[in-house]
């Protein structure tokens, strides 16, 4: 009898409930902290799946709780966002995208899978493969774009990444391929707002992505919050166990967005969390990510009649399936077993600048401004994205801290010297306040080259962070015009570096400036990027 049977002849009902069940986790000083449930949960195993506990040391304490305090042993799956690297950052992946490289993709997500594996974690929600076409929807900085056939090689290359060749060595992670499906395609660009496309449309645009990470091998799918046609997906049957199950023959595991699984209620579809799990459960949804709901609701379906036994030890196999597969079983510390040395980070970053300066895109190059005369004297290096490290992170930073990320201003003043390179904000991001102005036209003025940092804070994209109006925030466009006229009457050369996580509407910028670069958000080593390409 295999090791998964003879768990599953060994189970209660609560203990198989725990292992469709993931909870929000953190660490702090006091100890573990599980979100709404205490650790006795774990060793109870009502909990058998964490996302968010990052750390080798936290991840093995729970573990241990799991594997050598409960009943069973079973070890426990732990998830993170690792959505464009885990500690060191590379470029959004709007951004990356941008390279058009296959192996680079797969080389970014293997180091990420590396550096979060050595954190001790074994799952990545990621890669986030939505076809975007709306830029006002802030999740286009996770997207590889617009284009469907893109989407399926980005998709390939981050699954291979990300899982590389075997699912249990120590470096690997489970990949889960989200949103499905059709969650760019959200009204008017509104994140959250209900999808209403032609069949075609999900089929020729939004399902190729997802077709190809099953092909590849993907450990997990993850259904989107939307609704397709008025069908929220966490409950779409006939996509889920339909197309995806059925058709494609994914056996993985279907993981619940954050919450999902209780919002059925709140969509209409459901009046209670027993009716929501059974939706979910019989539309082949296998892990209830923070609802509760399996838990719960699972056990009054089943007195009910609305599910059988034999639907939810299918969803159990599964989650106990890849736990295996991830060798968890067999030695559940072999992630994080090692610190990582110096030299392996220091070559991350290497990377990390290397697919930074790549992704950079250049929208104009007037006569010939860049690349820049090496002989310059000085530079004036002005807006409100110079020099702020932690906007360089862009959003879904993973466990990156906030100090570290290099900026335009130290990378310059690195390559040069403190006394060439002359920097002043002007203005926030956001914001009122032009009291900072004076000064940053004063830096102007003694320098012969302007580079001038604008664009969008690292929270202005990604999830909850549609824009309606895809300009400039705050006053950057009067401060920018206050540039360009000073810049203009000493007839001095402005290079625009614009940071964003969505393309932006701004022509007139474009217009002005000498010279114009898509920086998007780098990463780690986005002003060493930057300072390599001009």
């Amino acid at each position: 009898m295999s090791r998964i049977e003879a768990l599953m002849r060994n189970m209660s009902l609560t203990e198989k409930l725990g292992q469709l069940t993931m909870t929000a986790s953190r660490y702090a000083t006091t100890g573990p902290i599980i979100a709404g449930d205490s650790t006795q949960a774990i060793k109870d195993g009502t909990i058998g799946n964490l996302l968010n506990m990052v750390g080798a040391d936290h991840v093995h304490d729970m573990q241990r709780l799991a594997v050598e305090e409960s009943r069973l042993g079973i070890p426990l799956l732990i998830g993170f966002d690792v959505v464009h690297g885990h500690r060191t950052l590379f470029p959004i992946p709007l951004g990356e995208a941008s390279l058009f490289d296959p192996q680079t993709w797969a080389l970014t997500a293997r180091e990420s899978a590396r550096e979060a594996a050595a954190d001790g974690l074994a799952m990545t929600f990621a890669p986030m493969l939505d076809v975007a076409r709306d830029p006002r929807w802030g999740r286009s900085a996770e997207s590889p774009g617009e284009d469907p056939w893109l989407g399926a090689r980005f998709a390939e290359a981050k699954v291979r990444g990300f899982q590389g060749n075997d699912l249990a060595a120590r470096d690997a992670l489970a990949a889960t391929a989200k949103h499905f499906c059709a969650y760019g395609a959200v009204t008017a660009g509104r994140d959250y707002a209900s999808v209403d496309i032609s069949e075609r449309t999900v089929r020729e645009v939004h399902l190729p992505s997802f077709a190809a990470a099953v092909a590849t091998g993907v450990a997990a799918v993850m259904p989107a919050f939307t609704d397709l046609a008025g069908v929220p997906m966490t409950a779409n049957a006939a996509l889920l166990r339909g197309w995806l199950r059925q058709k494609l023959g994914f056996d993985g595991v279907v993981v619940s967005d954050y919450n999902a699984i209780a919002e059925l209620i709140h969509h209409g579809i459901a009046a209670d969390l027993a009716q929501a799990a059974t939706l979910a459960l019989k539309a082949g949804v296998d892990i209830d990510m923070m609802a509760d709901a399996y838990r719960r609701g699972l056990p009054i379906a089943l007195n009910r009649g609305w599910v059988s036994s034999m639907e939810i030890d299918e969803a159990v196999r599964r989650v106990l399936t890849l736990k295996e597969r991830l060798g968890l079983f067999d030695d559940p510390y072999r992630r994080g077993a090692a610190p990582e040395t110096a030299a392996t980070l220091a070559s991350r970053r290497q990377l990390a600048r290397v697919v930074g300066s790549r992704a950079i895109v250049m929208l104009k190059n007037e006569r010939g401004v860049l690349p820049l005369v090496e002989g310059t004297a000085r530079f004036a290096v002005v807006g409100p994205l110079a020099d702020a490290s932690a906007e360089m992170r862009g959003p879904w930073w993973g466990a990156a801290a906030p100090e570290g990320q290099v900026t335009v201003a130290a990378a310059l003043r690195e390559m040069l010297s403190e006394s060439r390179v002359l920097h002043a904000a002007g203005v926030a991001v956001d914001g009122d306040d032009m009291s900072g102005v004076a000064a940053a036209l004063d830096v102007c003025s003694r320098a012969e080259v302007i580079l001038l940092c604008l664009g969008e804070a690292a929270t202005m994209s990604g999830e909850a962070a549609s824009r309606a109006h895809l300009g400039l925030p705050g006053r950057q466009r009067e401060f920018a015009e206050a540039v360009f006229e000073r810049a203009k009457l000493l007839r001095k050369p402005v290079i625009v570096i614009l940071f964003s996580g969505r393309p932006l509407a701004v022509p007139w910028l474009a217009e002005k400036a000498d010279a114009m670069l898509a920086a998007w958000f780098l990463g780690s080593e986005s002003g060493n990027a930057i300072g390599d390409v001009i």
